[in-house]
């Protein structure tokens, strides 16, 4: 990893991991792992009809809505680390996602959540 430059890599168990293995793997702060039982990557879940699309926005894209409409952090409406969705991303706290559904009445429904 330290020869690629990688900071960031996925661990995939099959059924079972130590609490140990854990242990060591987060107690190294220079690398970001993430870790996915088999079974959880099965299926792609941002497929699924239910879930609705999201997109990661830049640096610049957050500090724009936040201006927009005089927001703060804390006043946009929260996703969790541990969500599906933003496990599947990979996403970090304090990163905001753009969230667009379908709607019957009206059209397409746009909202947005801060990774807590």
């Amino acid at each position: 990893m330290d020869q690629d430059s990688v900071t960031r890599a996925i661990v995939v168990y099959a059924d079972k991991i130590s609490s140990f293995a854990k242990q060591d793997l987060a107690a190294t702060p220079k690398y970001t792992f993430e870790l996915f039982r088999h079974s959880e990557l099965l299926v792609n879940i941002t497929k699924h009809k239910l879930v609705p699309k999201h997109s990661l926005l830049s640096d610049e894209e957050k500090k724009e809505l936040l201006d927009k409409y005089k927001l703060n952090e804390s006043q946009l409406p929260r996703i969790l680390r541990h969500d599906p969705v933003a496990r599947y991303y990979g996403l970090s706290r304090l990163q905001v996602v753009k969230i667009t559904r379908d709607s019957e009445t009206a059209g397409r429904y746009i909202t947005y959540r801060i990774v807590w």
